[in-house]
């Protein structure tokens, strides 16, 4: 053998060698990546069940905890003696909603035949929705089976939080009447397959289900179902609170209600859900409901000479509720055009209202302020009165107060920005349930339960340049440029109106010949005229002034926190 061959075949070897020690080292890689995996579990959560299963065509051994679902491949050694680790897979039992006995049945059979295993039916998440999904254990073993079917429904019904019995409103009406079918496609199947059962009511009027849920006995149930847009949901929430505070005997305050309030998308907004939620789902919405995920809200109380009018998220008073006044106008007129119509329309006719703004600021932190409120109402009731409050005489062209973010695809980071960290911004409001504009983003901080609101302040400008203002947010750059918009976290306002813009067909003729600045007097109401109000989406007519104050923590939600909306629709009418 000459030299030359020497060397190659040596070089061979080495190469081996350094494969070899290559493998040893990612097999030792993965005996320790599978030991951290078996370290997360906690100590003192020992193993319930093991037993082999084929997932697909490959056997696996699986393990059952309290908490997850374990499953690692059954891989035979190589003729070498090399053992080939492979990551298991893991499924928490916090995300399983259903599981059920795996049968063969001949086609018409009704009930009976040979078990072929378990199907544990889980939530997966795709960015923020909540989409359905199966894991098959197959064994045919009936005893074994249904040893663990046993097992791990004994383990998802130990979950608390979990509702077992809803009482469910419908409302066929809303958006474009599509609430039944939108039920019973997407979310009675969820439902059934999670054994909750329901008790529907199909709302025939405006203040039906206030009614039934002012006389039902709300202590069968575990929670309550809203199967509607943002006015449905207002009307429910505000039912529940009322519910409490009869139930508690306590007309002045504000009582949390026991029962959690599931949402079901079915409107043309549905700001709501969209703020617990992140998206307009109802298949998401459902698996919210059905898995126990709650989340505390923040609600609000508004009143006028201390009578209360109801409870709610959000209001919306000048431009906001102007422009809800020229869409219930044209309610024949699909949502998109009626959105579009009513905007054009009221920045045609954009006047400033005259009022009295005063609002109490905001001070204590987040879950200071929210945990004080929570242990002692009637003290923090004495010190807000004695904190003084910061008034504001001019002319507003919209005036906003949201407790909650206000997310929807037409604002995916909302309309209310939280201003906790750096005091007063510039923001614009424009229709809120009826249009709104992309907005930057801004930092949340519990935004759903952080015991303040966001009032927003757009003053007095020429119409021109409150387009432009508008315009703006379409751009990166300029949206904070405006001297006219303020906002401020505040705990209580009070608007107290002086003067009405009046609107007649003769101003609207000459509205269309003039195009100089709106900056001009308001005309003094008629005698006993009321101002129209945007409150969650609802057309609300008050007289007088209103007081919205602050109530943490007050309602219970199905959902979680989110920051951002999933998607973003531009309006092409400006």
């Amino acid at each position: 053998m000459s030299e030359a061959e020497e060397e190659v075949r040596g070089d061979r070897n080495e190469e081996e060698e350094k494969k070899k020690e290559k493998r040893r080292r990612s097999r030792k890689k993965e005996k320790q990546e599978q030991r951290q995996v078996e370290e997360e579990e906690p100590r003192s959560e020992c193993v319930l069940l093991r037993g082999i299963f084929k997932l697909g065509k490959k056997s696996h051994d699986v393990l059952l905890t309290r908490t997850r679902l374990t499953w690692t491949p059954i891989i035979p050694e190589t003729p070498t003696g090399e053992v080939c680790m492979m990551q298991p897979g893991v499924l928490l039992l916090q995300d399983v909603f259903a599981v059920k006995v795996k049968r063969r049945r001949a086609a018409g059979q009704q009930s009976g035949g040979a078990v072929l295993g378990v199907a544990l039916f889980y939530c997966r998440r795709r960015g923020r929705r909540l989409e359905e999904d199966t894991l098959h254990l197959h064994n045919a073993s009936a005893e074994h089976t249904h040893t663990w079917y046993n097992t791990l429904s004994e383990l998802l019904a130990g979950l608390s939080t979990r509702p077992r019995y809803l009482k469910v409103f419908i409302n066929p009406c809303s958006h474009k009447k599509e609430a039944v079918h939108i039920y019973r496609e997407h979310v009675a199947p969820l439902f059934k397959m999670a054994d909750v059962r329901t008790d529907i009511t199909v709302t025939e009027r405006k203040g039906h289900a206030l009614s039934v849920m002012k006389e039902c006995k709300l202590d069968e149930y575990d929670g309550v179902v809203c199967v509607g847009g943002d006015g449905s949901v207002a009307e429910l929430c505000h039912a529940l609170v009322l519910r409490a505070q009869l139930d508690a005997d306590s007309p002045e305050d504000p009582v949390k209600p026991v029962l959690p309030l599931g949402i079901i998308p079915a409107g043309s907004t549905d700001v709501v859900s969209c703020s617990v939620h992140g998206v307009r789902d109802p298949v998401t919405a459902a698996l919210h409901i059905v898995l126990g995920h709650l989340q505390d809200v923040d609600m609000c109380s508004f009143s006028s000479h201390g009578q209360l009018v109801r409870f709610g998220f959000s209001a919306m008073f000048g431009f906001g509720a102007q422009s809800l006044v020229q869409a219930e106008k044209k309610r024949w007129m699909p949502s998109s055009r009626r959105r579009e119509y009513a905007l054009v329309k009221t920045l045609a006719r954009l006047r400033p209202e005259d009022c009295q703004l005063s609002f109490l600021p905001a001070k204590k932190s987040t879950r200071e302020r929210s945990e004080h409120r929570d242990q002692n109402q009637d003290q923090d009731s004495v010190s807000e009165a004695e904190e003084s409050w910061t008034t504001n005489q001019g002319l507003y062209l919209s005036i906003s107060v949201m407790s909650i973010p206000c997310l929807s695809s037409h604002a995916p980071r909302g309309l209310a920005p939280n201003t906790r960290y750096t005091g007063v911004r510039r923001v614009c409001t424009t229709v809120g349930h009826l249009i709104t504009f992309l907005t930057p983003p801004f930092p949340v901080c519990d935004s759903l339960a952080n015991g303040s609101a966001e009032l927003i302040a757009v003053g007095n400008t020429s119409r021109s340049e409150f387009i432009k203002h508008l315009k703006r947010y379409n751009s990166s750059s300029g949206q904070f440029s405006f001297s006219f918009v303020e906002t401020h976290t505040v705990s209580a306002v009070r608007i107290r109106p002086r003067l009405l813009s009046a609107w007649s067909e003769e101003e609207e003729s000459e509205e269309e010949q003039e195009e100089g600045d709106s900056k001009t007097t308001p005309i003094i109401q008629s005698e006993g005229a009321a101002f129209p109000w945007n409150m969650d989406g609802e057309l609300v007519e008050i007289p007088n002034e209103v007081l919205v104050r602050v109530h943490p923590r007050l309602i219970t939600l199905y959902g979680e926190e989110v920051d951002e909306a999933e998607s973003t629709v531009s309006c092409s009418c400006i």
